[in-house]
């Protein structure tokens, strides 16, 4: 008999008899296949908000949208038993599903069941999760709609040890699909509170996921068809990366942990994530790639420390940073792409990497000492720009940047402080910003365009999807 969850005592407290390996699979119970089909009934129901407008011209009955949540619910009702660490999650999912009902289906409030999924309060290697709320997928759906997610926890030993004596970031969790519905047939590869219907803000978020499992496949597709473009040989060590999932993934894991706690720590922190500040893509660009940096330096570290997987992290973050980056995604302000671009360029400047008759070709080690130095650039701006005026900041790293990419020939901002309305507070300069500041390179151009369809191939991969697809 299936436990309801409408009644916290019905049956006793649920105790996990198995180990985690052993616990039946979220997706293999009947219950799964019937909340997704719920969910995706109710998806194209719902505004951008998440509401359901029951007086539109083309809108469902009241009673048809009731029907699905209490589909919904009672999904969740009989998976729960499966799930057991996650017992008051679904106990305030149901009462948050009804409490949509009751309110005629307007703008979801999931905050209650939000604050009861604490999936970062006991991280274990391969604990499943069952995820439902009204959300939108970053890079993927942008409007709230109902969302439902199997997943399974990454925590290898190495890893929590790792995150306790040198690397503490208490809210990071390392995940991968079981199953999702169609807003992550997209390109998102994260799990954020932050992207959920509540009515308020919670005063503080307690987990951020990333799905390794989708990073490490887009990778191995991607990065295998762009050596085979760029004639790229791999050393060795680096060839398992692009057929071993499970190890790739863990590079992955790794490489997120530490990029995750570097945005809250260094010289300068007050970067335009954490505070959310109206700032020219670049410096959007800068931080993204300061962290990538450091988490590239501490593997350094690890690999002499005996980690294989602090060498993985390197190759992943040169091969993923300079090959993908730069030609995923549009030419408007995209900051990952700049971060990319500027790498190659620094690479390439150093003569850590060749492009001679049409072949690339990688001087691994002085690629690392470059890299590195990279890094050592970067944060002596953060650290100088305690000292500057904001729109001196800005300046100051925009000329570290245009030192080896070279600006649009359109751009206000190369022209130089002069060119600039200084009677303006900074972020309104931040309207002069040209949209595509940094233009690719001729070689970029030429990659984009071989690499088009295999990057347009990765939208919704996951591991079991890893295999090559033909470049152009």
């Amino acid at each position: 008999m299936t436990e309801t969850l409408s009644s916290p005592t019905a049956g006793g407290a649920v105790r996990a008899a198995h180990s985690e390996s052993t616990i039946e699979p979220v997706v293999s119970h009947p219950a799964w296949s019937e909340l997704k089909d719920a969910v995706e009934t109710i998806r194209p129901w719902q505004s951008a908000d998440g509401s359901v407008d029951l007086t539109a011209p083309d809108a469902p009955a009241a009673e048809q949208v009731r029907a699905q949540v209490d589909r919904m619910a009672t999904a969740v009702e009989q998976l729960s038993p499966l799930l057991p660490h996650g017992r008051e999650y679904h106990l305030a999912l149901v009462a948050d599903l009804r409490g949509w009902v009751a309110s005629d289906f307007a703008v979801p409030d999931f905050l209650d069941s939000l604050l009861a999924f604490q999936p970062a309060a006991e991280r274990v290697d391969g604990r499943q999760h069952l995820v439902l709320f009204p959300m939108y997928t970053q890079n993927g759906n942008p409007d709230r709609n109902f969302e439902a997610v199997a997943l399974r926890m990454v925590w290898p030993q190495w890893l929590a040890d790792l995150e306790r004596t040198r690397y503490d970031n208490p809210l990071f969790l390392g995940i991968t699909f079981e199953d999702f519905t169609s807003g992550y047939d997209t390109n998102s590869a994260v799990l954020f509170p932050e992207t959920i219907a509540v009515r308020e803000a919670p005063e503080r978020f307690s987990w951020g996921g990333i799905f390794c499992d989708r990073e490490a496949a887009r990778f191995s597709r991607v990065v295998e068809a762009a050596c085979e473009v760029t004639s790229l040989e791999l050393p060795e060590s680096a060839k398992g990366l692009l057929t071993d999932l499970p190890r790739t993934q863990h590079a992955f894991v790794l490489w997120d942990m530490v990029h995750d706690r570097t945005h809250s720590h260094g010289d300068l922190p007050f970067d335009p994530f954490m505070i959310k500040q109206r700032q020219p893509f670049w410096m959007y660009g800068l931080e993204e790639l300061r962290c990538d940096l450091t988490a590239f330096h501490e593997a350094v570290k690890l690999e002499e420390d005996g980690y294989p997987q602090g060498r993985d992290v390197q190759y992943a973050v040169i091969l993923d940073r300079i090959f993908r980056f730069p030609v995923t995604g549009e030419r408007n302000r995209n900051y990952d792409g700049l971060g990319g671009q500027l790498l190659f360029a620094y690479l390439h400047r150093h003569n850590a990497l060749r492009w001679t008759d049409n072949r690339l070709t990688v001087d691994w080690e002085l690629a690392r000492q470059v890299t590195v130095q990279l890094r050592e650039e970067i944060e002596t701006l953060y650290r100088q720009g305690i000292d500057r005026p904001k729109l001196v900041h800005w300046l100051k790293a925009y000329e570290l940047v245009s030192g080896y990419l070279a600006p649009h020939p359109g751009s206000t901002w190369a022209k130089g402080a002069e060119a600039l309305d200084l009677s303006l507070p900074p972020r309104k300069l931040v309207d002069e910003v040209h949209p595509d500041e940094f233009p690719l390179s001729m070689f970029y151009e030429a990659l984009g365009k071989k690499l088009r369809t295999v990057i347009a191939s990765t939208k919704g991969i996951t591991a079991e999807q890893a295999p090559r697809a033909a470049a152009a």
